[in-house]
């Protein structure tokens, strides 16, 4: 793993030195290129928590009663969305919902048509607590800020894995976290892997040789 992350930090201080001229904080996009893989025999879909936090997440939460630390739709706010374009606006303005349990049916009923196909419904992995008290609600809100969803639709995988301004220390042990939890769901192994490739928003991908 040590060569891996010399590998990757000198990827990212050249694409650093390519992007000086770009006037925004660009996404650091990591993308595992998989072989001898079937996506369609195979199913892949994990919460990573990565060391370092990679942005702070809207989040918005279907719970019983107002929480302070996230925005809230409380059951009775849920005749709102019956209308699709205000149920679709709630989508666009959220980057992830959670949930109480107690309330998951009418969620799923109210809400899945349109959370369901964007991959932002509730999820017993990562999304769904018991209670909604403002210290679990705080603990959840970190660890989903530290944590990338991997869903496999093809024999690529892409994540962002934080910002430009990130030190590239730490923009790698992100990178080698996601190695290496994708590393572990694979049948074969390493064999499964073709290369690995890092890329900012504007910049064209490093490819990093696997040994």
């Amino acid at each position: 793993m040590a060569e891996l992350k010399q590998e990757l930090e000198k990827a990212l201080e050249e694409l650093k030195k390519e992007a000086k001229q770009r006037k925004f904080d660009q996404s650091v996009d990591f993308i595992i290129n998989l072989q001898k893989f079937d996506v369609k025999k195979s199913n892949l879909n994990v919460f990573v928590s990565v060391p370092h936090k990679i942005k702070e997440k809207r989040i918005a939460g279907f719970l019983e009663a107002t929480n302070n630390v996230v925005d809230t739709i409380i059951p009775e706010d849920f005749k709102k969305y019956t209308d699709k374009k205000v149920l679709k606006n709630l989508v666009n303005r959220y980057d992830f919902f959670v949930a109480q349990a107690s309330i998951m049916p009418k969620v799923a009923t109210t809400f899945g048509r349109v959370l369901g196909p964007t991959g932002k419904m509730p999820s017993p992995q990562l999304g769904i607590v018991a209670n909604a008290d403002e210290k679990i609600i705080n603990e959840l809100k970190n660890k989903i800020n530290h944590s990338i969803k991997i869903k496999l639709k093809e024999p690529s995988i892409k994540v962002s894995i934080g910002k430009q301004s990130m030190k590239n220390e730490d923009l790698a042990e992100n990178a080698i976290t996601v190695y290496n939890a994708v590393l572990k769901e694979m049948p074969r192994d390493k064999e499964n892997f073709k290369n690995v490739e890092i890329k900012f928003t504007m910049t064209k991908p490093k490819k990093i040789k696997l040994r």
